[in-house]
């Protein structure tokens, strides 16, 4: 197929092209149908009457349906859409930078969806389903798992569907909220979760940062040591990756506080830890929950962030501990600037 594709590529540019064109649009739909012209139009950068054509094409190949609700993909549709992903791969060069990522980062296994995520909202949608679809691939017959908060894993809240095998699932709150928007909470996204899947949830109800008083108090509540407990035995951990300087605003860190993190040169950050370039901590919040050296135990460790922005955040959370039990799904523009990123800084350190 590979060998197919190239020639494919020399004498008929054309068709790939379209070929690229018409698997974005179906899959476009499949994120947000029911959806009107209009609107995909606009997500895709593409006038009314282009798409209007490509839509006759597809509904007369019996891939999409329209009706006064909007449109949606066939049986048909599905099926073709992820019989191409694999291929689409490898047109964009997308199955080489996965592993290329995973080389630089040297962890278990990378996912790379198309876009940029911090100039489409639909590519953090296609992270959510990917995330949802690597998740299942991991269940076991009975399945602890651990989940962050923040929109993207919202997103894989909304993607995630019934488990076909009716495996047990028990989602947990991986640490306390933030006090911010209620769908982005990790308790309100583990009720979702259950939700989706039919699955199970317990709720951490604690803030995500406290004093040490207030830790060592609500650490010896009975609830709440059941849940650290159960956090302690995950079998799967799913968190985003922040930026370190938007998530010490989002706490609301004190002067002193944020200059250390400043003055420590952090990019990112996850589970209440400031990582710099180098992956090193520079500062530990106070958080009830998840703590880094758990990861070290846990099976199945899946990070989920996107958008150019976040490659340096990206790049050093994913340098902590080993590497064996990690899986990163990000989109094209994160994976592209930590590829060039790396490649000016291996080329800094030969001109040294």
């Amino acid at each position: 197929m590979e060998t197919v594709l190239k020639i494919q590529q020399k004498l008929l540019p054309d068709l790939l092209g379209i070929m690229q064109q018409r698997y974005q649009i179906l899959k476009y739909i499949r994120l947000m149908e029911p959806i009107g012209r209009r609107i995909l139009a606009a997500h895709l950068g593409m006038t009314e009457r282009v798409l209007r054509s490509e839509i006759n094409f597809l509904k007369e190949q019996g891939l999409v349906n329209v009706s006064t609700g909007g449109m949606s993909l066939t049986q048909d549709g599905r099926l073709l859409i992820k019989e191409l992903e694999p291929i689409m791969k490898e047109v964009l060069g997308l199955r080489e930078l996965e592993l290329q990522i995973k080389s630089i980062l040297n962890i278990e296994e990378v996912i790379i969806v198309p876009g940029d995520s911090d100039e489409n909202e639909l590519v953090k949608k296609e992270m959510g389903r990917a995330c949802a679809s690597r998740m299942k691939k991991s269940y076991t017959s009975i399945n602890i798992i651990a989940i962050t908060g923040g929109s993207t894993l919202a997103t894989v809240a909304e993607m995630l569907t019934p488990d076909s095998k009716g495996r047990n699932l028990l989602f947990f709150p991986a640490r306390g909220g933030l006090g911010e928007h209620a769908e982005n909470q990790a308790n309100s996204i583990v009720a979702k979760m259950a939700e989706k899947t039919m699955g199970q949830y317990k709720l951490l109800h604690v803030p995500d940062q406290v004093s040490e008083d207030v830790y060592t108090s609500l650490i010896e509540e009975p609830a709440i040591k059941e849940t650290l407990e159960m956090i302690r035995q995950s079998s799967m951990v799913v968190h985003g990756i922040g930026d370190a300087i938007t998530m010490a605003k989002r706490r609301k860190t004190d002067s002193e506080t944020f200059q250390r993190i400043l003055d420590g040169h952090a990019v990112g950050e996850a589970f209440g830890y400031y990582f710099n370039a180098d992956g090193e901590i520079v500062h530990k919040v106070k958080t009830i929950g998840l703590q880094l050296e758990y990861l070290q135990k846990v099976p199945c460790v899946i990070a989920v962030a996107g958008g150019a922005s976040k490659a340096k955040a990206i790049s050093a959370v994913m340098k902590q501990g080993k590497g064996e039990n990690k899986i990163l799904i990000t989109d094209e523009g994160a994976a592209k600037a930590i590829r060039e990123q790396t490649l000016i800084n291996n080329e800094g350190f030969k001109e040294e």
